[in-house]
């Protein structure tokens, strides 16, 4: 029979890293305490303090703020494409213009 995977959202990510950050639990009284795995609490933890640090994370962020810049990242990242897009798509209309002057 296959385990199911459980999800957690950033809250409760943040709220289980913040009770070894901020509370004084060591890693395995929190882990214990909230049936968790203390591998994925000691990520959670590290990627907390990270971003706290200021460091963007490459998974889903915990915190709001850096939430927001990863939400603001990938906007940035949509809006070049779509440059690069239309950037090419001029350059093809002025060609083939270029060309029917000729």
């Amino acid at each position: 029979m296959t385990k199911q995977r459980r999800t957690f959202t950033p809250e409760f990510k943040r709220e289980a890293a913040s009770l070894v950050l901020d509370q004084g639990y060591s890693h395995i009284e929190a882990a214990r305490s909230l049936g968790l795995v203390e591998s994925a609490l000691r990520r959670w933890v590290n990627q907390l303090q990270q971003e706290r640090g200021g460091v963007t994370p490459t998974s889903k962020a915990l915190t709001p703020e850096q939430q927001k810049i990863q939400e603001l990242e990938a906007r940035i990242n949509r809006l070049e494409r779509e440059k690069s897009i239309l950037k090419k798509a001029t350059a093809l209309l002025m060609a083939e213009e270029h060309e029917r002057s000729r």
